[in-house]
């Protein structure tokens, strides 16, 4: 029997937000809660975090956490936009004996991409679906009939030379100081790219600029269709809410 309600944390490079979800809507019932990631984002600091989150709702029951990594069975295989300290830790473990509550552990945007085929702009659909979360870097998610292929890192695809989060990232839109037209054209050309690999029937692009699609959704060319995520950027939150309520 699954649980009605669940914890769900988000883990980023820049911030660690958490709230209870109701998981049979998909719906956060709290007001999210934000602290920022400590610098630097070590095991011990991050998990002092998590903790703290955990106090503050008072929970006790199903947590989902997710990460910034490659995660295999609870372990952090990489540390892209965190510590480097993170390769080969099991988070899962120790944001447990941080917690005190069983802790399911999953790539960030894994659990926003099975939020959305969920509860979101994906319901029901049964082709190849790519989200990606566009932030501190670029996450995705690919899942084909509704299941998913964990562990993708596309951000880190070669383009330009370099990971194509280096120069598509909403950070990259923030650093290079672009206007939206430009990053759009760099989002759109990052797009094509995929759409060679994977010929997806539907993009879903989340992350904070999803809740700003009017100002570059325009410079987009593809095949496919793209959509902003339903969940916007409470989709970790309760992708990961929800995946630790059905284990």
């Amino acid at each position: 029997m699954t649980a009605t309600q669940a914890l769900g944390i988000d883990i980023g490079g820049s911030g660690i937000k958490g709230a209870l979800v109701d998981v049979e809507r998909g719906e956060l019932i709290t007001e999210r809660r934000r602290i920022s990631t400590p610098h630097p984002s070590t095991p011990e600091r991050v998990a002092e975090v998590v903790a703290e989150l955990v106090r503050h709702f008072d929970h006790r029951g199903p947590l989902g956490c997710t990460f910034p990594a490659v995660v295999r069975r609870g372990v952090t295989l990489s540390a892209a936009n965190v510590d480097k300290s993170w390769v080969g830790v099991n988070a899962a473990a120790l944001f447990e004996e941080a917690s005190g509550q069983r802790v399911l552990l999953l790539n960030d945007a894994d659990a926003a991409g099975m939020a959305e085929m969920t509860f979101g702009a994906g319901r029901g659909e049964e082709g190849v679906v790519l989200m990606l979360t566009f932030g501190t870097g670029i996450g995705s998610a690919l899942f084909f009939a509704g299941r998913l292929l964990p562990n993708t890192e596309l951000g880190h695809l070669q383009l330009k030379g370099d990971d194509a989060e280096e120069w598509a990232s909403d950070r990259a839109r923030k650093e290079d100081d672009l206007g939206w037209k430009k990053w759009g054209k760099r989002v759109g050309r990052y797009l094509e790219h995929l759409e060679l690999l994977f010929t997806p029937d539907l993009f879903i692009i989340g992350g904070g600029v999803s809740k700003r699609s009017d100002k570059f959704f325009g410079y987009l060319d593809t095949q496919a269709p793209v959509v902003p995520a339903q969940l916007l950027n409470e989709a970790g939150i309760v992708g990961a809410a929800y995946a630790a309520s059905r284990r």
